[in-house]
């Protein structure tokens, strides 16, 4: 988009006022002084024409600096910020603005230019995440649909055993089960993203949270048969239980889904000094540091392939929820060792 020409105008208006207003200004000084003294000498005038003629020469070279100074200054950053955030605003996030002076003679432009670049850079930032988050999701949606859609075809075959069609029925089930996961995990992580959830915080039993969530699990401990150890404390806190159900939920769901048949699972509660501990650890795959650094990011699964269950949104969830109630969430993991999580929340 071209620049308008009224900046061009702009400019020689200016000088035309600037070298204006010194004339006038020194005119009125030398006026002034001529009628004071023009009783005293008979060259006065000569001598003021002279000045007048010094005065007007410098201010026109006063003007012609001061547009060089405005060119190299003011005209040139302020240019570059406006090739910079047009280029932004059409979506180009590459920007780079580098520094007119060293770091440490910095003036406002420069700070200008840095904010810009970081602007830039995070801009670019969520531009790939929106990429990655589109299709993800539509990844995670099109496998349980084509599942079921499998299933459904099977099931209009009229000759189908029995075992066969009860079989289909029960993968329709878990399918449309993580379907709804998936969707109900969204809605919630763009709720806690917007901040349109209403934090709720009160006293309640975190012990007795710990323990009710894990009996829900009881069954598929079962059915993998996984040994289960509870270390838990008699502690009440203040928080939010509504937030912290869907982050005990999220840990043990994730440490089942992940420990292998007849694999162990701890689960502690903790008092501290100054913090209440929640750790949560199995003994399963582990994951890598690599991995450890993005597992709380948006759809970021340690398997690329997707062949494990989940969709990479639990933990983003946790996170989200740990931040908004104010408390600390890590891993500590090792390859074919197993991982731990541990959340440390305010006492």
């Amino acid at each position: 988009m071209k620049r308008s020409t009224n900046e061009i105008k702009f400019s020689i208006i200016g000088f035309l006022l600037f070298f204006v207003t010194i004339i006038i200004t020194s005119t009125s000084s030398i006026v002034i002084y001529y009628i004071a003294n023009k009783n005293t000498r008979g060259d006065t005038l000569i001598i003021v024409l002279s000045v007048l003629g010094i005065i007007i020469v410098g201010a026109f070279f006063c003007c012609i600096m001061d547009i060089i100074r405005r060119k190299l200054m003011i005209e040139k950053p302020v240019n570059m910020i406006l090739d910079a955030t047009q280029k932004i605003a059409s979506g180009d996030f590459s920007v780079k603005l580098l520094p007119l002076h060293s770091y440490n003679k910095y003036d406002q432009y420069d700070l200008i230019f840095e904010n810009i670049n970081k602007m830039s850079a995070e801009l670019s930032k969520n531009e790939m995440l929106k990429t990655d988050f589109i299709s993800n999701v539509s990844h995670e949606i099109k496998t349980p649909l084509t599942v079921i859609q499998n299933y459904a075809k099977t099931l209009q075959n009229e000759n189908l055993a029995k075992e066969k069609k009860k079989e289909c029925l029960i993968g329709l089930e878990r399918q449309t089960i993580k379907l709804s996961n998936l969707i109900s995990n969204i809605l919630k992580l763009n709720k806690l993203e917007n901040q349109k959830i209403n934090v709720e915080m009160a006293k309640f039993d975190l012990s007795e949270l710990v323990r009710v969530v894990t009996l829900q699990y009881e069954t598929l401990l079962e059915k993998k048969e996984i040994t289960l150890k509870c270390d838990i404390d008699e502690i009440k806190i203040y928080s939010s239980q509504t937030l912290l159900e869907i982050v005990i939920n999220n840990l043990i769901s994730n440490a089942i889904k992940f420990t292998s048949q007849k694999g162990k699972i701890n689960i502690s509660l903790k008092k501290k000094d100054k913090y209440v501990e929640i750790k949560v650890k199995d003994n399963g795959c582990g994951i890598s540091k690599e991995v450890g650094n993005h597992i709380f990011e948006k759809f970021y699964q340690g398997d690329t392939s997707h062949s494990s269950e989940g969709n990479g949104l639990g933990l983003a969830l946790v996170k989200k929820v740990i931040d908004l109630i104010g408390g600390e969430i890590f891993v500590e993991s090792k390859v074919g060792v197993g991982s731990t999580f541990i959340v440390k929340l305010a006492n």
